[in-house]
């Protein structure tokens, strides 16, 4: 059994419950995947968030396109904060200089 800790992947089941992957090799072909889909969520709430600071900053922007916007940000920031978890959670702590 490997001591290698589970990654939390970017994604999750259909009914929303975290996906784990347990491997001993970084460049597998889902961990490369799952590398892949956290860059795209990582770009994405960068435009996400360029978005909805250009809602907020239009005074007239309506109820509909703010509500939008924040919805989207909402969205974003969870796939933000899991990707932060997952790397969070390989971390390797050395004991070099």
């Amino acid at each position: 059994m490997s001591n290698t800790p589970l990654r939390l992947l970017p994604w999750t089941t259909p009914e929303g419950n975290p996906c784990y992957l347990s491997t001993d090799r970084d460049d597998s072909r889902l961990s490369r995947l799952a590398d892949d889909v956290e860059a795209d969520q990582l770009d994405s709430g960068e435009q996400v968030l360029a978005g909805a600071r250009a809602v907020l900053g239009d005074p007239k922007a309506g109820e509909r396109a703010v509500r939008f916007a924040l919805t989207r940000a909402t969205e974003s920031l969870e796939d933000v904060l899991r990707v932060a978890v997952s790397r969070g959670g390989r971390v390797r702590v050395g004991g070099g200089g």
